[in-house]
């Protein structure tokens, strides 16, 4: 019988950002406890606006060792990458 609980992923959204950041992993028996636990661990300095809890089970991720078939065919769209035309003096942080 396996008696840990499952890990999950914590997210959390600043006050002052736009994204949820990868702040860390916590065990819990659920995603109700999972989210208690992180508002008292990751949120101490009520810096945080909004939690997501993931099951770390349900993440899919890419390999790095694999990152050159994954996102080697970026590299043929030339039309994804402003090389193709001269911009003016002006613009100096495109």
């Amino acid at each position: 019988m396996n008696n840990e609980w499952p890990l999950f992923e914590i997210f959390i959204r600043s006050k002052n950002g736009l994204e949820h950041r990868h702040m860390g992993s916590l065990h819990a028996a659920d995603a109700v406890m999972a989210m208690e636990n992180a508002r008292d661990v990751y949120t101490r300095r009520q810096e945080g606006v909004s939690i997501w809890v993931v099951p770390s089970s349900e993440i899919t991720a890419s390999n790095p060792e694999n990152n050159g078939e994954l996102f080697a065919p970026a590299e043929d769209k030339v039309y994804r990458h402003p090389t193709f035309y001269d911009l003016p003096d002006e613009l100096k942080h495109i």
